[in-house]
């Protein structure tokens, strides 16, 4: 009898998971579509990142009451979901891609998620005609080949920050107090996991 080769595995069409880690929506699911440059903050990440955010908010159970927040390259929406399920009263979650917008829009409907807005559109965008002082935290990961994208919301980030505001800016390298200095900004966390570096800044002279 002739010998066979073995057939390769057949490649799996279910998408990718994250899950929203703390609050009303605990352990809620979101689906990671298969798109190039869509790099969800990984959960370990976002855990520490809400940490930061919590303390700095003054409150327990990891908790951001009232905050004002917006994730100018929202993909799957996951920071933007996990600060309102936090507590958050505005999460604008910022896309250009239809499908993710479509994505993001029916999670919100599922979880009757009011304090979540979601508009398709160029995130850096709302940055630049914000209102001065508009955000408690500002959310900034585009795809790590973009370094137009980052100057440009860098630019436009410190004015909008309420005072005490924080600005997550997430990597593939660290920045430094003198790569931010001209941005009128510096770190006042870091981490690193795995190939992500992740941020969060504050307005130079903020308390």
């Amino acid at each position: 009898m002739p010998r066979t080769s073995p057939q390769p595995a057949a490649r799996s069409t279910r998408p990718h998971e994250v899950r929203i880690i703390g609050g009303q929506w605990r352990r809620t699911r979101l689906a990671v579509s298969d798109k190039p440059g869509l790099r969800p903050t990984p959960d370990r990440v976002r855990e520490t990142l809400f940490n930061w955010l919590a303390s700095l908010a003054g409150a327990t159970g990891g908790e951001l009451p009232g905050w004002h927040c917006i994730d100018v390259f929202a993909g799957t929406g996951a920071l933007g979901f996990e600060a309102a399920s936090r507590g958050a009263a505005v999460a604008l979650l910022c896309e250009q891609d239809p499908a993710l917008v479509a994505q993001m829009k029916a999670t919100r409907q599922k979880l009757q998620a009011d304090a979540v807005r979601v508009e398709r559109g160029d995130g850096v965008a709302q940055l630049e005609r914000a209102l001065a002082g508009q955000w408690h935290a500002v959310f900034i990961d585009p795809p790590f080949d973009q370094d137009a994208l980052y100057e440009r919301s860098l630019r436009a980030v410190a004015r909008v920050l309420r005072p005490g505001g924080v600005v997550y800016l997430e990597a593939a390298r660290a920045w430094s107090d003198e790569d931010l200095a001209p941005f009128g900004l510096s770190v006042f966390r870091h981490l690193k996991a795995g190939v992500v570096h992740a941020h969060l800044l504050r307005a130079v002279g903020s308390a």
